[in-house]
This record gives structure tokens, C-alpha cells and sequence, in this order.
């Protein structure tokens, strides 16, 4: 219900911007005015400076997934886990089919410090545990993405909870990028059965 209030209000918005730029000349100026609007409405909704991306179809893809119930070993829509949705997020975002489970995901980044991280690097969280049981994705303003046990969600590392259980930020090692581009292409060039 909430994300059908959102859209409307997101689609009004264009409407009225739209209404007052009646005749716009130039194509390309109206699609970046909706862009820009776009951008707005997910910085909103998100917390995080969308204006400033250079990856809108990651954002895109969270505002899609969120609400989407969480599920231990859930790999769709009717719910899905951490890891699931950050293989999910990977594959359909930056092309790269990454392992399924958060410790070895973990086994293919290269560490970063909490204060370092850049949009759409890994976050892993030692919740209860002495070895790797959360991750998410990074967004922003110290804000991630992630399938936690109230569904798909965004919340801040700075948020007390997370806080406490933040382990390392990872980036994907240049080497692992390589490696799944490569194999993901040569999938594409196999004929199907």
C-alpha cells in the first residue's frame, strides 16, 4: 500500500512538472527534468543523495525489492534472504553472478574501512555470531540495502543495532570481476538445450 501511495505521489509530481513545462522544445530536456524528479523522489524515500549517482538503476532495483518479506533460503518475491538478494542485486545491477552465501561473498572482496565505502559495496554484520551471518549493499550516506527479518529494507549504519554488529565494508576484488564477467559470457555464447 505504501509504495502504491509513493508511486502515485511520484507520478503526480512528473504530472504537475509536466503541466508546467507545457511545450517543451527539446526531447532531451523534459526526460532529464523526469530523471531529476526520479532522482528526488527515491533521495526521499532512500535518505540517500540519489542526485549525486552514478548508478540509478541500483537504486531503482532497492525501491523494486523493498517491503518483499524476508525468508531464510528465500530466493524470490514471495521472500527472500541477505545473501539472495544481494546475488540478486549483483547479478541484475553490475552483471556479475556472485557466490550465494554471505561468508563466501565475503571470501571475494578486498576489506574496507566503514568510512571508505562507496555506493555499492558490501557491508557484512556478525550478528549474534563470531563468523559472517548479515550482509547488505551500500547506498550511501551510511545507508544500505538488505533482506533483514522485517523484509527488504534500508537502514543506517549508524543506527545503534547495526551499529554494534558491523563487522568490514568489501568491495569486489578487481580479480573476481574479471573471473564472473568472463564466465558469464562464455554462458551466453553456450547454444540452449
Amino acid at each position: 500500500m505504501k509504495k502504491i501511495t509513493l508511486a502515485i505521489a511520484l507520478f503526480l509530481s512528473v504530472l504537475a512538472a509536466q503541466a508546467q513545462t507545457k511545450n517543451v522544445p527539446n526531447q532531451v530536456a523534459d526526460k532529464d527534468e523526469q530523471e531529476s524528479l526520479a532522482k528526488d523522489y527515491l533521495s526521499q524515500i532512500m535518505g540517500v543523495a540519489v542526485s549525486a549517482t552514478s548508478n540509478m538503476k541500483l537504486f531503482h532495483f532497492v525501491y523494486d525489492w523493498i517491503g518483499t518479506p524476508y525468508r531464510f533460503g528465500g530466493s524470490s518475491r514471495k521472500g527472500i534472504d541477505c545473501s539472495a538478494f544481494t546475488k540478486q542485486l549483483y547479478n541484475d545491477v553490475f552483471n556479475l553472478n556472485i557466490r550465494r552465501s554471505s561468508r563466501d561473498i565475503f571470501s571475494m572482496v578486498n576489506p574496507v574501512g566503514k568510512d571508505d565505502l562507496k555506493e555499492g559495496d558490501l557491508v557484512f554484520f556478525k550478528i549474534h555470531s563470531r563468523s559472517i551471518s548479515h550482509i547488505g549493499i551500500y547506498l550511501g550516506n551510511n545507508r544500505f540495502a538488505h533482506a533483514s527479518s522485517k523484509g527488504v529494507a534500508i537502514s543506517s549504519l549508524d543506527d545503534a543495532y547495526y551499529s554494534r554488529y558491523f563487522y568490514k565494508g568489501g568491495r569486489l576484488l578487481e580479480s573476481f570481476k574479471g573471473e564472473l564477467s568472463t564466465a558469464s559470457a562464455s554462458a551466453d555464447d553456450q547454444p540452449a538445450n
